[in-house]
């Protein structure tokens, strides 16, 4: 799924050109708080929240100064082939300036709202600017396959060279045309495969194709690219041609198909048993043992030809190796609109504690790119604007097999999900109960064998002890653990256990779901047990509302330490018997040494 641009609007002098921009790219607009009247989100800091923006791999459209996107972004410039377009707009909406991703859609963008208000597009791309076409970037349907010569190219065409456009759809690169004639740069515009390729010779190959797919369970990789190479080059077809790689929904996790899809970078297109089986008269090698098997009387030809629809035909037909089939269908124009579903994918996320300074980029990319959001709605809320425009699944605390079973279902419809957690996913959160789930069978209420092929994307966030211990200073400089003393999941007699070997162990201990309104006594219990092996001034950091305004940190003795100071959203990190806090000018911090003092001590005094 393509990531929508975002309009930010900065100050109403610009505000209803924003709205304009956001009517003609179809897309939400993002107001300073305060500063506009009208916006479907706010943000408090403009430079922090274009940032943030840039950093989830979000196109943006200020309306504003260029400079001010340009301090905005600067510290995260590093490849240009990845990062998303950046646009300035003045706010009379006179001019519109593409400032970064020039050929990653920026200028497009640019020259899509420069028309619609009546603007100038500051283009300075030299291949636009020159020459109207920037060969890197050819429109939908179209491939270059030697991109790495583009640069080189077009610089022979701005030093003057002039280029032939040739090849059996030299007539259908219209993009090409308005380039100046010579025999300084060769063009070949068509489907076969071309050789003696470089910098004066540039090949784009208009997507006809769809490649169909079937293979074993577990089928080798090389296989599976072996067979399909040798098909193409048989039928005299560059890779570069194919639009898509499609098979029935059984193969959504296919290990040899997922492979084959990254290394050629396709999308994967799934289809379900009954529409192949529909393709059945169209077949040139329908198979009883594989309706039998699977549903349908053919997969990789069915599947090639669901993709083209009514209108494409075979163009190779089935090709067998031991473990793997593939065919090929076409269509008399390029593949544009695909057919058939993605695979899905859930995403599980950790955002932190809340701030979104604390969150890291790729999980800003992570929801950004997501359809739907599933989480406690307070999680979600924290996304800020981020969030909005997005369908979102909330659920109320205490639903979180609900909660990771809905997300997993949705992503096996072939959505983008993102299941949102505070701090880290994977620590006390829900990604160990949706691989559960995954792990389960039918029979002991797993999730739908669709769910269990759905591409599931863990990525780590800043803990609630991670940002406790940043805050105090250096608490887990030394060995710790974690202990969670919510009983309504582990057993009371467990926690006790895993408490008393904490203490006796000498751990700096970090408490997650200290207390709850119904559960008042297990800290208690806890400190009594810790001041048994530790002393009573053991330094105590209590942390509450990390990351967010409200946030406060205080620090106790470990035998003053009182239950009624702590509630859920409080972390409690209790230090070893060798932490200690450090007395600033600017308050204590907490720190547990990692004995390299002693070291330096002892070498110095040896």
């Amino acid at each position: 799924m393509a990531v929508e641009p975002v309009v930010m609007a900065l100050s109403r002098a610009g505000e209803a050109t924003a709205h304009r921009v956001a009517a003609v790219l179809g897309c939400a607009v993002h107001g300073r708080a305060g500063r506009v009247d009208r916006a479907d989100a706010y943000f408090a800091n403009a430079l922090d929240h274009a940032r943030d923006l840039f950093a989830a791999g979000v196109p943006i459209v200020g309306v504003c100064a260029s400079g001010i996107l340009i301090r905005a972004v600067a510290p995260l410039l590093a490849d240009k082939t990845s990062e998303p377009p950046v646009v300035s707009v003045s706010d009379d909406g006179g001019v519109v300036v593409p400032l970064l991703g020039g050929h990653r859609g920026a200028n497009r963008l640019a020259s899509q709202i420069a028309q619609a208000l009546g603007a100038v597009a500051a283009v300075t791309t030299a291949g636009d600017v020159a020459l109207g076409v920037a060969l890197d970037a050819p429109p939908a349907g179209w491939r270059l396959v030697n991109p790495g010569d583009a640069k080189d190219a077009m610089a022979l065409l701005l030093s003057g060279a002039g280029a032939t456009v040739a090849g059996p759809d030299a007539l259908a690169a219209t993009w090409l045309q308005d380039l100046p004639q010579g025999d300084g740069l060769r063009i070949t515009c068509g489907t076969a495969a071309v050789a003696d390729l470089g910098p004066d010779h540039l090949h784009f190959a208009p997507q006809h194709f769809a490649l169909g797919v079937g293979c074993a369970r577990n089928c080798p990789p090389e296989d599976l690219a072996a067979l399909v190479t040798a098909t193409l080059a048989e039928a005299g077809i560059a890779p570069q041609a194919l639009a898509c790689i499609n098979t029935i929904a059984l193969k959504a996790d296919e290990p040899a198909i997922l492979a084959f899809a990254r290394a050629y970078d396709l999308p994967l297109r799934l289809f379900e048993a009954d529409t192949l089986e529909v393709e059945t008269p169209r077949l040139a090698h329908p198979s009883d043992v594989v309706f039998a098997e699977v549903g349908a009387h053919g997969v990789s030809e069915a599947a090639a030809l669901a993709q083209v629809g009514p209108n494409g035909q075979l163009r190779v037909t089935k090709r067998k190796a031991a473990m793997a089939t593939c065919a090929i269908a076409s269509l008399d124009h390029p593949l544009t609109a695909l057919r058939g579903r993605a695979r899905g994918r859930l995403s599980v996320v950790g955002i932190g504690p809340g701030q979104a300074s604390w969150r890291t980029p790729e999980v800003s990319r992570l929801v950004a790119e997501a359809e739907e959001l599933v989480g406690y709605g307070l999680y979600i809320d924290l996304l800020g604007p981020l969030a909005v425009g997005k369908e979102r699944s909330d659920f109320p605390l205490g639903g979180e097999e609900a909660r990771c079973r809905y997300a997993l279902e949705q992503a096996a419809l072939g959505k983008n999900v993102a299941l949102v957690c505070s701090g880290d996913a994977g620590i006390y959160a829900m990604g160990a109960l949706v691989f559960e789930l995954l792990d389960r069978g039918p029979d002991a209420m797993g999730v739908s064998d669709a769910a269990r092929r759905v591409e599931v994307v863990c990525s780590p966030g800043v803990s609630a002890l991670q940002g406790a211990a940043a805050r105090a200073g250096a608490p887990l400089g030394h060995d710790f653990c974690a202990i969670s003393l919510s009983d309504l999941l582990t057993p009371r007699d467990d926690i006790l256990r895993r408490l008393r070997a904490a203490a006796e162990g000498d751990f700096v201990v970090a408490f997650y779901n200290p207390v709850s309104k119904t559960r008042r006594t297990l800290l208690a219990e806890a400190r009594d047990i810790l001041l048994k092996h530790r002393p009573g001034d053991t330094p105590v950091m209590l942390a509450s509302s990390l990351g967010r305004p409200e946030e406060y940190v205080r620090y106790r003795r470990l035998d003053e330490l009182q239950v009624d100071e702590v509630d859920m959203l409080t972390v409690v990190l209790v230090g070893s018997s060798n932490s200690r806090l450090a007395m600033l000018g600017e308050g204590p911090r907490m720190f547990t040494p990692r004995g390299y003092a002693r070291k330096i001590d002892g070498d110095l005094a040896g």
